[in-house]
């Protein structure tokens, strides 16, 4: 590798669904995990708050790494390894996935010609290394070129631009090794009704009721009850080995999620937190995880959910809703689920680390 400070490292900052990241190439960064992470840190500038010395958005939505290389498997196109970059501490974890990033991933991959794009629309299969599994998303390629523009809207992102569709199979137990890693639908946590789940994120949902919230709270009111905090985060420690994910103190993983009835005329109302942060809206695979628990008699969920006739699930959370579809066979059992995403490409250059 040439000198990263003073040549620059190539660098594309993409919007994935409602989150931001910047994508690298493999070959461009250190081949050691623990060089690479230490570079990633500094290129973000964490630990701080503000990450006023990187590129960070002071935000776990906006320190968000995707690392593309060609694909190690023959069913897929590009190889895909989400990282977490921690605002005010100096943790990098590959510990989960995300499904917004995983959106901005097909058209980088096609930008950085990983993929050739085909006139029209470019199908891109992505394996996820975080969790093994193959996604398969549609970029819109007019031309054989990358368009971002579209009639496509998200809950959480203005204006519209071009759909991502993306399409999961073979999602269940992700992290987990099971769908329900506790073998029930309800868990007893600390004293809490909770449903631990992985239909593509480790999530564990409770009853915003039960902590005496009605689920219509906004983020800020949220992130300010350092009381409800410090009990979510006792529920998520001990869950952590319960959902075969060991200790979790420094990881992203589980994430946390307060249900109630929906406000909107959608399926479920949703409050998540990242794990410490309350969401703006809510992430890709958490949504599908939520939607899942909803199809289950016994969750928490229960006697909340609105469930739909058409597998249109709307997920509402603080910014609006995030659609899923569930698709099921003769015997109601779950076969894929999917949903729609926009992404753009904010810019293409270099990125100077801190030296």
């Amino acid at each position: 590798m040439s000198d990263p400070h003073a040549d620059g490292i190539p660098c594309l900052w993409m919007r994935g669904g409602t989150s931001k990241g910047a994508v690298f190439l493999a070959s461009d960064l250190p081949s050691t995990p623990q060089e690479r992470d230490s570079l990633l840190l500094r290129i973000m500038g964490s630990p701080d708050p503000r990450q006023i010395d990187g590129i960070g958005g002071a935000d776990p939505l906006t320190s968000k790494v995707a690392i593309l290389s060609p694909s190690s498997r023959p069913d897929a196109d590009v190889d895909y390894l989400f990282l977490q970059v921690f605002v005010d501490r100096p943790v990098v974890t590959d510990a989960q996935g995300c499904g917004n990033i995983l959106a901005a991933t097909a058209p980088a991959a096609i930008e950085r010609g990983l993929v050739s794009a085909e006139d029209g629309v470019t199908p891109v299969r992505i394996h996820m290394l975080n969790t093994g599994e193959v996604s398969l998303a549609q970029v819109s390629t007019p031309g054989r070129k990358v368009s971002y523009a579209g009639d496509a809207r998200i809950d959480g992102v203005p204006g519209h631009h071009a759909a991502v569709p993306l399409l999961f199979q073979n999602t269940e137990g992700s992290m987990c090794g099971a769908l329900l890693p506790s073998g029930s639908a309800c868990d007893i946590v600390e004293g809490v009704e909770c449903t631990l789940i992985d239909n593509g994120m480790p999530v564990v949902i409770l009853r915003a009721s039960d902590f005496g919230l009605t689920g219509t709270e906004d983020r800020d009111d949220l992130d300010g009850n350092t009381v409800l905090k410090k009990r979510l985060e006792a529920i998520r420690l001990a869950a952590g080995p319960l959902m075969n994910l060991g200790e979790v103190a420094d990881k992203s993983v589980p994430k946390m999620i307060l249900v109630s009835a929906p406000q909107n005329g959608g399926t479920i109302s949703t409050r998540s937190f990242i794990p410490h942060r309350c969401h703006a809206s809510i992430g890709v695979f958490a949504a599908v995880s939520v939607a899942t628990a909803c199809t289950l008699r016994g969750s928490v969920t229960d006697g909340l959910a609105q469930l739909p006739a058409d597998g249109r699930f709307l997920v509402e959370h603080p910014s609006g809703a995030a659609e899923v579809l569930v698709h099921c066979d003769a015997d109601g059992t779950i076969t894929g689920v999917g949903t729609l995403r926009t992404a753009r490409k904010l810019f293409d250059g270099k990125v100077f680390p801190v030296p």
